[in-house]
C-alpha cells in the first residue's frame, strides 16, 4: 500500500495522544511530514516529542485559544482524530463531535487551511443485510447519530473534506484490548449471542488509512475489515480468547445494524493489514503461552 504520494506536508493533528493518534504520529513522521500534535495535558507533551511531533498545548472547546494555536502552526492538513472515551463518557464525546469540530473546521478556515481528515464511524448506517457503501443513508434513530451527522456536515464547510467512516477499533489501547471496557464486560458475562452485526478494523489499519487519506477527495469512506460479523459469530471465539465464559444465547433476538463494505477504501489503495478479526482481534487477546 502507497502511503505518501503528495510532497511532505505540515499537519496539525487534534487528538495526538488519543488510540489512533498514538499510532497515527510515527506514521505521519515516517513519511516526511512535520507534525504537530494537540492535546489538552502538558504532561503529554514530552510524549508526543518522543514520537517526533511538535505538543500544541490546547482545549479545542476554547474556540478563541484554538484559534490563535491554529494561526500559530498554519499547517496544510488538519487530522481530526478527537475523542474522550477513556472513562466512557460519551457526553463528554458528543461535545467533541459537536463543539469541538465546529471549532476546528472554524479554526481551519480562518487561516485557509483547506484539507482535512476527520474520524467517523461506520455502524450508523440504516438496516440492511447488504453490506452498506458510502452513499447508503444514516439512521437518525441510532445513538450517537446527531453528534456524528454535525461532525461530517461540519468538516463537508472544508474545500477537502474527507470522513472516515471506522469500524470498531481494536487493539491496544482499545475497548477490546484484554484490559478494554468490552473485554471486561464479556468477562462478567454481559453480552449476549445476538444476530447484531459488527464491523472491526484494528487500530493500526485505522491509522493507515489517515495516512492514505492524505491523497484521497472528499468525502466519506468506510474503514473496516474484510468480514463483517454477528455477535453470534465473532463473540464465542473472543470470549474464548479472553477465557472469559462462555456467552449466552438470546432467543429471538432481532437483527440489528448492518455489514459495511470497504471496496471504496480498497479501490482508493487502502488494504487491511489484519483483514478479518479471526486473526487479529483474537491473536490481540489471546493469552501468551
Amino acid at each position: 500500500m502507497r502511503l505518501l504520494e503528495a510532497p511532505p506536508m505540515k499537519i496539525l493533528l487534534a487528538g495526538a495522544t488519543g488510540v489512533i493518534g498514538r499510532a497515527l504520529v510515527p506514521r505521519l513522521v515516517e513519511a516526511g511530514h512535520e507534525v504537530s500534535g494537540t492535546t489538552r495535558h502538558r504532561a503529554k507533551g514530552k510524549f508526543l516529542e518522543g514520537l517526533g511531533a511538535h505538543p500544541v498545548i490546547v482545549d479545542v472547546l476554547d474556540a478563541k485559544r484554538l484559534r490563535k494555536a491554529v494561526k500559530a502552526e498554519r499547517p496544510d492538513v488538519i487530522v481530526h482524530q478527537l475523542t474522550d472515551l477513556s472513562n466512557e463518557d460519551f457526553a463528554a464525546n458528543g461535545a467533541l463531535r459537536v463543539a469541538g469540530t465546529r471549532n476546528l473546521v472554524d479554526a481551519a478556515l480562518s487561516v485557509g487551511v483547506e484539507t482535512m481528515i476527520a474520524q467517523s464511524i461506520a455502524w450508523l448506517y440504516m438496516r440492511g443485510e447488504e453490506p452498506a457503501v458510502e452513499v447508503d443513508a444514516l439512521d437518525p434513530a441510532l445513538q450517537p447519530y446527531q453528534g456524528i451527522a454535525s461532525l461530517e456536515q461540519e468538516v463537508a464547510r472544508m474545500p477537502k473534506g474527507v470522513v472516515l467512516r471506522y469500524g470498531a477499533l481494536y487493539g491496544p489501547g482499545t475497548w477490546y484490548a484484554p484490559d478494554g471496557a468490552i473485554a471486561d464486560r464479556v468477562r462478567r458475562g454481559e453480552l449476549a449471542l445476538t444476530p447484531a452485526w459488527t464491523s472491526f478494523v484494528h487500530v493500526e489499519d485505522a491509522a493507515a488509512a489517515a495516512v492514505a487519506a492524505l491523497d484521497w477527495e472528499r468525502g466519506p469512506v468506510n474503514i473496516v475489515d474484510d468480514e463483517p460479523a454477528t455477535f453470534q459469530e465473532w463473540l464465542p471465539s473472543y470470549a474464548e480468547a479472553l477465557g472469559a465464559p462462555e456467552p449466552r444465547s438470546i432467543r429471538h433476538a432481532a437483527a440489528t445494524g448492518r455489514p459495511v463494505s470497504n471496496a471504496k477504501a480498497k479501490s482508493l489503495g487502502w488494504t487491511p493489514q489484519y483483514p478479518t478479526w479471526r486473526t487479529g482481534l483474537l491473536t490481540e487477546v489471546a493469552p501468551a503461552e
